[in-house]
């Protein structure tokens, strides 16, 4: 399990890190207009790339005994239901473009569409890993991929080509990462197709392809929605939105990935609320200092990172990283319950949640973006609570228990964003209060590590303690 999470937590972080460099670049060579267009068609790629898979890839990764026939049924599946979705997309582009009144939508949508195609060709491979617990090799396609595809962007930007090196970093993203995982992966589809295949694994995939549907139009909503009635908005809502994804988003990927591990222990519930309450435990002494953390250094990061222009998006940084600090525990709960065969029980949690979204976009469109993202984050919140219950009816772990295991991260999280944000009534200068909030931040969160979770902070410094010793011996033989 830590191995798996370990080259799960190297593919997410790898792909920040290059995203966050590549994103800096774009930012300052483009202007939010530009980056409203690509907005605007995001929704219907994702939402695509989530009806061709069909919710199968999950059904394969469950099934200790898949067949070459189950795997190549599938595949023709998916490819047929992706060239069926590009067709419908490509003449669907002109109303789409009419609905946002947005003329050069349509060549660019028809462009950024043919990724669909390409991610076709890539879930079976991907599956192939994941059953086989192999994240290594899937971080070394999703990391080459986003940096092969950051260059393309980036060179296109530079030639001055505008939007267009957004659509070139989508396309050629899906394009290379079909080329470099069948060089890790040698598979190819038999002959042969069967119906009974599919309608055998629709009984479960039906649950889960409905809760991935829901999460792609809920979680792209606000893009729709300032598409249609906060059009100025909408590209600084997508930046900040683009940020706090490579954070956030990360934890929730990590965290959701779990889903393979828990399939083989689904059967001993005991072990599995011990892996649980201990990926909750250690998970969130990272993930909810570190949120609370940027929310505080929102206005020097922005600024720094990707100029002035960008300012604008800083409440809207603010308000989304808010929302998501409980996500990542969202997406592991919402895993384990998979795992143990309750996929009817998660999408009706799914469904529960949004139509708490969809509430609070109604009650809170008439008082501008920031109410819209204050209803965005008391939904999440309450959707989180009703994973609690939901985990403690299933696995009889007590809300209570659950609670224990984030207070102290709470508590370390707010001591170090409060004195983050007295360094921003003592500094002016900006450059300066993000230095001084960053390392006055890391030294506060070491001491209360130290002071809260004792054995983890011992645990780590003993680990890096003797990978200094080997270093040092290493240099010494040299």
């Amino acid at each position: 399990m830590i191995g798996s999470l370990a080259w799960t937590s190297v593919d997410r972080f790898g792909q920040q890190f290059i995203q966050f460099f590549i994103t800096i670049v774009l930012a300052r060579l483009l202007t939010p207009d530009e980056y409203t267009l690509i907005a605007l068609v995001t929704i219907f790629v994702t939402l695509s790339n989530t009806l061709t898979d069909g919710g199968f890839g999950f059904a394969l990764v469950r099934k200790q005994d898949a067949t070459d026939l189950e795997f190549s049924t599938v595949f023709y599946f998916n490819v047929f239901v992706s060239v069926f979705l590009y067709l419908l997309l490509y003449f669907l582009a002109v109303p789409i473009a009419a609905f946002y009144k947005q003329p050069d939508l349509v060549l660019v949508a028809r462009v950024v569409f043919l990724s669909i195609l390409f991610n076709s060709f890539y879930l079976i491979p991907n599956v192939k890993l994941v059953k086989n617990l192999d994240f290594g090799s899937s971080a070394k396609v999703n990391i080459l991929s986003v940096f092969l595809s950051g260059v393309t962007g980036i060179a296109v930007a530079l030639y001055g080509l505008g939007v267009w090196a957004l659509v070139a970093q989508q396309v050629t993203f899906q394009m290379f990462r079909v080329i470099v995982i069948h060089y890790f992966v040698k598979w190819k589809p038999v002959r042969g197709f069967s119906f009974q295949i599919i309608r055998n694994f629709w009984s479960y995939s039906i649950g889960l392809l409905g809760t991935s549907v829901l999460n792609n139009i809920f979680n792209y909503l606000y893009l729709l929605v300032l598409g249609k009635y906060f059009k100025q908005e909408l590209g600084l809502y997508y930046q900040a939105n683009k940020l706090n994804e490579t954070t956030n988003f990360s934890f929730q990927v990590i965290l959701g990935s779990t889903y393979s591990v828990f399939v083989k222990i689904q059967d001993d519930t005991e072990r599995f609320v011990r892996v649980f309450r201990e990926l909750v435990r250690r998970s969130s002494i990272v993930i909810i200092p570190g949120m609370l953390l940027l929310i505080v250094i929102a206005h020097p990061l922005i600024y720094t990172l990707l100029s002035a222009k960008w300012l604008p998006s800083v409440p809207y940084f603010q308000m989304l990283a808010l929302a998501s600090i409980f996500n990542p525990f969202y997406a592991l709960s919402i895993g384990a319950l998979n795992a143990r065969g309750k996929s009817k029980a998660t999408f009706t949690i799914e469904f529960v949640k949004k139509a708490l979204i969809l509430l609070s976009v109604f009650v809170c469109i008439d008082f501008g973006v920031i109410a819209l993202l204050a209803g965005f984050c008391v939904a999440n919140y309450l959707s989180f609570i009703i994973t609690v219950f939901a985990i403690k009816k299933e696995l009889k772990h007590y809300w209570r228990h659950q609670f224990s295991d984030i207070f102290y991260a709470i508590l370390i999280g707010v001591i170090v964003g409060g004195i983050a944000l007295l360094l921003t009534l003592i500094i002016e200068n900006l450059y300066v209060l993000l230095l001084a909030q960053v390392l006055t931040g890391l030294v506060v969160y070491v001491a209360s590590i130290r002071l809260f979770y004792k054995e983890i902070f011992n645990s780590v410094y003993s680990i890096l303690k003797e990978k200094i010793q080997k270093w040092q011996l290493k240099i010494k033989k040299q």
